[in-house]
């Protein structure tokens, strides 16, 4: 749930990479619930590719291109896990009790 006065950063990239927003009162609107599912998908994903990592850099025999792939992917999986974390900081700073 949004403040009123509140843009929720969404989880996926506009044109040229840019970021998308969405203003809304209330988190029950479909782009709002789309968005969370997307972040739970993309959240997942990372708790996967952590496990694909310990094994992969555990194991000597890796090859490097192997490592190089995985590289990739982490950092996909990084860049939208700190999208996330930015969207619902933002979201607890809109929601968060004022103080007097």
């Amino acid at each position: 749930m949004t403040a009123s006065d509140e843009l929720r950063l969404l989880p996926w990239s506009g044109p040229e990479g840019k970021p998308c927003y969405l203003s809304a009162d209330d988190g029950g609107g479909y782009m709002s619930r789309l968005a969370d599912n997307i972040e739970a998908v993309q959240l997942g994903t990372a708790a996967e590719l952590l496990d694909e990592a310990s094994e992969t850099l555990g194991d000597e025999n890796a090859a490097l291109e192997d490592v190089r792939q995985l590289a990739q992917e982490l950092t996909g999986a990084l860049r939208d896990v700190l999208r996330v974390a930015t969207s619902r900081g933002h979201l607890l700073a809109a929601n968060a009790p004022q103080r007097l």
